[in-house]
């Protein structure tokens, strides 16, 4: 037993050679030299998303409520292409858009009971709160 552990604590003592002849080694990473690779790593990875929140924050925007122009609604009519509702002030727009093409298909002045319909849609339910009524009634949890 004291041959054992003769051993293991001639191991223990030559060990710390082998750490720093290992950090002599041209080409071998370090602990530090990689820590710093990784600190600027996550400094970079937080530049980036700190731009895109600036750009989203400060960048610029569609028209908000109240602009001059707002998407009412859209639908699919092909694979790429689709038909767009859009108010323009006190008119509406239906715009074709394909891919490297945009095409106006119709105007008409907005009607009365526009407003009344987007509050009503407003109004609605979520579609995740819809989905979770449905699942509940089906019988799930």
């Amino acid at each position: 037993m004291s041959s054992a552990f003769g051993f293991a604590l001639g191991l223990f003592l030559l060990l710390p050679r082998f750490v720093y002849a290992a950090d002599a080694l041209p080409g071998s990473p370090s602990f530090g030299g990689l820590f710093q690779v990784f600190i600027a790593l996550v400094i970079v990875l937080a530049a980036i998303a700190g731009s895109a929140w600036l750009m989203r924050r400060f960048g610029p925007t569609q028209m908000g409520p109240g602009g001059a122009m707002r998407v009412i609604g859209g639908v699919m009519i092909g694979p790429r292409e689709r038909l767009v509702l859009v108010e323009v002030g006190d008119t509406w727009l239906i715009i074709g858009v394909a891919p490297g093409h945009v095409s106006p298909v119709h105007s008409m002045p907005r009607p009365p009971q526009a407003e009344q319909t987007t509050q009503a849609m407003l109004n609605q339910p979520a579609f995740g709160e819809w989905l979770k009524e449905a699942w509940r009634k089906r019988g799930g949890a």
